[in-house]
C-alpha cells in the first residue's frame, strides 16, 4: 500500500488545511504514517510568520528527502508563497503548492508521478480577487474539539507581517457552508467547535453575514455543546456583538484579542487599526456581558522605536486590563516588511529584559485568575487520563480554556461534568473535588 506522511508548521488554519490534505490522500488510497517513517509521499505545510519558521520549513523538507530520496516531496503553504523563486531551485522539493492551491494536491501529484517534471509556477494570490478555497475536513486529529477554518486572507498589512502577501485578501465561507461542516463534526461526536481564520474578525465582510451570525448558527447545531473563537481583533467587539454572544449558552467566554502593544505611538508604527483606548473598550464590553471571561492576548516587545517610556505605557496598560494570559514575543526582524527598514531597532538584550518583565506580570495575573476559581463550581470537557506529578488524573478544559484535573476511576473521555475547584496544581492546572463531581453530558 502507498504511504504518505504530513507535517504541519504554524497556525490552526494551517493545521486545518493539513487535515484536509491528509483526507485527500486517504481517499486516493494512501496509508497515512508518521512523518518520521519512510513514505512514498511527504507533504510539509509550511509557515513564514518568522524567519525561524522559514528555516524550520526548509529543514523539514530536506529531512523528508533524506528519509527517502525516491519519495515525492511536496512543499505547500505560506513559505512556498513568499519564497517561490528561492525554493524553485531546491532539489529536495518535487511539487510546490502555494496557498489557495492545496485543493489541487491530488491532480498535481498524479501529474508529477506521470511526467516526473517539477512544476515551478506559483499562483499569484495577491493578483485581483481570490475566491475561498474549497477544502473540507470530515474529522479532526483532536478528539474532543474540532478546529474549523471559516476565513482566509488579511487586509491589515501590519508593518511587521508578511501574512497578507502569503495569504492574499480577506475572504470567507458562507454561514450555511460552515454549518453543514459543523453538522458532520457533530455526527462524528465532536462537542466543541473552534472557529478559526487568518483574520477571523473579517468574517463575512462585504456580505450581510457577520461573525456573530456564524456563532449563533454554529451553536444551534444539534450535538454542539461549545463554540470557541480563535484570535479576534477589538473592532469586532461592539455592544451588539457582546450582547448577542452572551445569550449563546454554548459560547465559550474565552476571548483572545490581538493587541501587540498598549501604546498608541507604537500601534501607529505597527499599522494597527485601533488605539489602546478602543481596545480597552472592547475588553470592558466583554466583562459587562460575561461573568469573569478569560481575556488573553499577544504582545510584541522591542518593536523598532519603542522607547522605555513607550514600553512603560504598554506595561501599565497590561496591568490595567489584567489579561489572564499574554503571549509575549520579542520583535523579530522580517525581511520584506516595513518594520525591518525602520530606524532605532532595539537590541536583543533590551528585548529580553522587557519580555521578562511582561512574562512575570502575566504569570501573576494567571495565578490570580485561577485562585479566584477556588471553591467555585466549574464545567469541564474531559479529554484524557494522564500523569501529573506522579498521580493519575483525568484532564480537560473549562469554557474559559483553563486546564482542569480530577482523580477518577472510570472513563471520562468526551464527558462534560461539573465540580468544585479545591486546589491548584503547578503553574496552569486547577484541581477538582471528586466528591462534588456531576456528569452533565
Amino acid at each position: 500500500m502507498k504511504k504518505a506522511a504530513l507535517h504541519n508548521l504554524g497556525c490552526k488554519v494551517n493545521a486545518y488545511e493539513t487535515e484536509a490534505m491528509r483526507e485527500l490522500l486517504e481517499e486516493d488510497g494512501y496509508e497515512i504514517v508518521p512523518f518520521s517513517e519512510k513514505a512514498d509521499v511527504y507533504v510539509v505545510n509550511t509557515c513564514t510568520v518568522t524567519a525561524v519558521a522559514d528555516q524550520k520549513s526548509r529543514q523539514m523538507l530536506h529531512r523528508a528527502k533524506k528519509m527517502n530520496e525516491d519519495a515525492v516531496v511536496i512543499a505547500a503553504g505560506c513559505y512556498v508563497q513568499t519564497a517561490a523563486e528561492k525554493i524553485k531551485e531546491d532539489n529536495s522539493i518535487d511539487i510546490l503548492l502555494g496557498n489557495n492551491k492545496k485543493e489541487n494536491l491530488l491532480p498535481e501529484l498524479h501529474k508529477y508521478l506521470k511526467e516526473r517534471k517539477k512544476e515551478t509556477d506559483i499562483y499569484d494570490i495577491n493578483d485581483g480577487v481570490v475566491s475561498y478555497e474549497s477544502l473540507r475536513v470530515k474529522r479532526s486529529e483532536e478528539h474532543t474539539r474540532a478546529f474549523l477554518k471559516v476565513q482566509d486572507g488579511c487586509n491589515q498589512f501590519c508593518s511587521y507581517c508578511l501574512i497578507p502577501y502569503a495569504r492574499g485578501r480577506a475572504r470567507s465561507r458562507t454561514v450555511s457552508d460552515v454549518v453543514e461542516e459543523v453538522k458532520n463534526f457533530a455526527k462524528n461526536g465532536y462537542k466543541e467547535i473552534v472557529l478559526t481564520g487568518i483574520h477571523l474578525s473579517a468574517f463575512g465582510e462585504g456580505t450581510d453575514e457577520g461573525l456573530i451570525d456564524l456563532i449563533e448558527q454554529t451553536a444551534a447545531v444539534d450535538g454542539i455543546e461549545r463554540v470557541r473563537l480563535g484570535s479576534i481583533e477589538p473592532r469586532v467587539i461592539t455592544e451588539d456583538f457582546a450582547k448577542r454572544a452572551s445569550k449563546v449558552k454554548e459560547m465559550c467566554p474565552h476571548f483572545h484579542l490581538s493587541l501587540q502593544s498598549g501604546c498608541d505611538e507604537t500601534l501607529k508604527r505597527m499599522n494597527r487599526k485601533y488605539t489602546a483606548e478602543e481596545f480597552k473598550a472592547g475588553c470592558d464590553l466583554l466583562r459587562k456581558y460575561f461573568d469573569n471571561p478569560a481575556l488573553t492576548t499577544d504582545v510584541i516587545v522591542g518593536f523598532p522605536g519603542e522607547t522605555e517610556e513607550e514600553f512603560m505605557t504598554s506595561y501599565k496598560f497590561y496591568e490595567d486590563v489584567k489579561f489572564y494570559e499574554m503571549h509575549v514575543f520579542k520583535y523579530s526582524r522580517r525581511a520584506g516588511t516595513r518594520a525591518d527598514r525602520m530606524p532605532n531597532q532595539i537590541t536583543n538584550e533590551e528585548k529580553s529584559k522587557r519580555s521578562h518583565r511582561v512574562l512575570e506580570l502575566t504569570k501573576e495575573n494567571s495565578l490570580e485568575y485561577r485562585k479566584n476559581m477556588l471553591d467555585k463550581e466549574i464545567e469541564v470537557l474531559f479529554e484524557r487520563e494522564e500523569e501529573i506529578d506522579g498521580k493519575k488524573y483525568w484532564t480537560g478544559f473549562t469554557k474559559t480554556y483553563i486546564r482542569a484535573a480530577m482523580e477518577y476511576d472510570g472513563d471520562l473521555t468526551d464527558v462534560i461534568g461539573k465540580a468544585k475547584v479545591n486546589s491548584l496544581l503547578g503553574d496552569d492546572v486547577v484541581v477538582l473535588d471528586r466528591t462534588s463531581f456531576e456528569k452533565v453530558k
